[in-house]
């Protein structure tokens, strides 16, 4: 009997482990099925071919700026300055377009670049001056938003825009560059076929190569990796630039899709790449920042946003929703992590 007693009082908390395990892993893609079903009850037209191109397109932006969080996560630190990022980003498209009369490559290099030197900047405050990784981009991102705000004097770029000196912007937003953030190519919008491509890539290089491997390794002790020989300080600066990069790309994507240089275009998609970065935490039991989950993540917000938008849904309100998901994300990853180490 005593026996019988033993095997019971250690099966049933396997079967408590298994069905939290089960929701652990599968709960964001359940949640996303019963999210479209109850927004497709509600409003029939949510499922059309039309919105659901509209939901990829306006999730391709948040995916990019959240993969440069995800990758500043993989070493443990976190870039809070990629919103301001990819603003400057689309405030340096717009300027090259429409004030200096650039073509394509000019306005997508010069965003580029200068966004590499965000991320180095915030890597030389992290890993030199040794200033916490919070501290250091949340600094950064004031600086940039008050560059930006100074450069711009608080208006917003576009074609034809009335000059201090009373004449008219010499440039346009020119068709190539709209195309990358209105265009389709074989039906499927240019936005969701970088966003996808960038996504392959990038999985690729932290899933397969050593090179990858090594941000994991540095993030998760950094000083057992230092002792193994791994340049840990290298991969935290290549972790901020990384970073700095992917926000300049989701920044030239976001200025060619709305066709206009807004100082404050990047800000609202910092709450969302943090959001869909630590949701992807727990999607298939990865128990860390990886690029499928944060995919995974970024498809949950934008599937949530669009339905409650077609739902009338004020913005404050869809806030709140967005901040009790990530909420709830960051309890089930941080119980799901103390139970771990319980077990250990």
């Amino acid at each position: 009997m005593s026996a019988e007693y033993v095997t019971e009082s250690v099966a049933k908390p396997k079967r408590k482990i298994s069905v939290f395990d089960f929701f652990y892993k599968y709960g964001t893609v359940l949640m996303i099925f019963i999210i479209m079903i109850i927004f497709f009850i509600a409003t029939p037209n949510f499922l059309t071919g039309e919105n659901i191109s509209d939901i990829l397109r306006s999730i391709s932006i948040v995916t990019l700026i959240a993969l440069g969080v995800t990758i500043s996560l993989t070493v443990n630190g976190l870039d809070l300055s990629v919103g301001s990022t990819a603003g400057l980003a689309t405030i340096l498209s717009a300027s090259m377009l429409v004030l200096h009369r650039q073509e394509i490559a000019v306005a997508i290099i010069v965003p580029i670049i200068a966004s590499l030197l965000i991320g180095l900047v915030n890597a030389f405050l992290v890993v030199k001056v040794k200033i916490p990784d919070i501290l250091a981009t949340l600094s950064m991102m004031f600086i940039v938003q008050g560059i930006l705000l100074t450069y711009t004097k608080g208006s917003a770029i576009y074609t034809n825009m009335p000059l201090p000196s009373g004449d008219r912007a010499p440039g346009i937003f020119i068709p190539s560059f709209l195309a990358l953030g209105q265009g389709h190519f074989l039906g499927i919008p240019v936005p969701v076929i970088i966003m996808l491509l960038t996504v392959l890539l990038v999985h690729i290089v932290f899933s397969y190569t050593k090179f990858g491997r090594f941000f994991y390794v540095t993030g998760g002790n950094i000083e057992a990796a230092r002792l193994s020989g791994v340049p840990v300080n290298r991969y935290r600066m290549y972790a901020y630039m990384f970073s700095g990069l992917l926000a300049g790309i989701g920044g030239v994507v976001l200025a060619a899709r709305i066709g206009v240089g807004e100082v404050n275009a990047g800000s609202p998609f910092l709450m969302d790449a943090v959001a869909a970065t630590y949701i992807g935490f727990s999607v298939f039991g990865a128990g860390k920042p990886n690029v499928f989950g944060t995919l995974i993540g970024s498809i949950l917000i934008g599937v949530l946003l669009n339905g409650l938008t077609m739902l009338n849904v004020p913005y404050y309100m869809q806030d709140i929703i967005k901040g009790a998901v990530l909420a709830g994300a960051l309890a089930l990853t941080y119980y799901r992590s103390k139970q771990t180490s319980t077990a250990v």
